[in-house]
């Protein structure tokens, strides 16, 4: 696991979402780039050593401008990360994701926004994408992030909020399937993103495709290359664990999305 330097000028870093799967991931991981992680969500955490909790509920406004207030910088993985009923979706990801550019408005500071690959799940595996092309969400899930990935994008026209918008692929310790040989992102590959975020004299509001080296990838991150991230681990050493389904239209295999193309539309 690497440990980053600290950051210039943090002083405080804000990690909602930090219960989560990639918030337990990338927590060590970030330790060195403020004074203090101030890390939040819904369920309780115990705070180590340069690290401080604050409960939140992002569909509230208050909570949520309180929760900002005195911090440097945002990674925003909050919110709900898988495919479900629609109210929950909409109070996390929507609601929330407004209640944070609203109150990062009254506090000025760089936000990395957790989007999703779902964003473009029902392009197909054979096709490649740069982060202009139109969005083709797979679910109500992926149509949420194309929402965050439009309020950052509109906080960034007309308030000058920089967003790092990163279109997270599989963030995992190791592939789980042969879908995300394609889509692996590394917990330390991720951190160095998290890193150059916050650290390049000039951010702007990219798309920033989150994957690790990889041979059969989708994306091209060319646009982003002005953030010197370079990722440093390889999808390679785990590419014979996993055998390709046999039939040409399994998801997993032809579109981008995988199995959330099997996701109903839930009441």
């Amino acid at each position: 696991m690497i440990l980053l330097k600290r950051g210039r000028g943090m002083e405080r870093l804000l990690i909602t979402g930090a219960a989560g799967g990639m918030g337990r991931l990338v927590r060590p991981r970030l330790a060195g780039l403020a004074r203090i992680l101030r890390l939040s969500d819904v369920t309780e955490l115990e705070a180590g050593p340069g690290e401080e909790f604050v409960a939140c509920d992002l569909a509230d406004g208050a909570a949520v401008r309180e929760l900002v207030a005195g911090c440097n910088g945002v990674v925003h993985l909050g919110g709900i990360s898988v495919e479900g009923p629609f109210d929950p979706i909409r109070e996390a990801n929507i609601t929330g994701v407004y209640n944070l550019y609203e109150a990062v408005r009254a506090n000025p500071c760089r936000v990395l926004f957790a989007s999703s690959n779902h964003v473009v799940g029902y392009y197909r595996q054979d096709q490649r994408l740069k982060g202009y092309e139109p969005t083709l969400p797979d679910s109500l899930y992926g149509v949420s992030k194309v929402f965050g990935e439009q309020m950052a994008l509109l906080y960034w026209q007309k308030f000058g909020i920089e967003t790092a918008r990163v279109r997270i692929g599989s963030c995992e310790d190791e592939p789980s399937d042969v879908r995300r040989l394609a889509t692996w992102l590394s917990p330390d590959d991720f951190a160095r993103l998290v890193e150059r975020v916050f650290a390049v004299p000039r951010l702007g509001c990219p798309v920033v495709w989150g994957v690790s080296q990889t041979s059969t990838g989708w994306w091209d991150n060319s646009d982003a290359g002005y953030l010197g991230w370079e990722p440093q681990d390889s999808v390679e050493p785990f590419r014979n664990r996993f055998e390709a389904p046999h039939d040409p239209d399994d998801p997993l295999v032809k579109w981008q999305g995988g199995a959330f193309i099997r996701e109903p539309i839930y009441k």
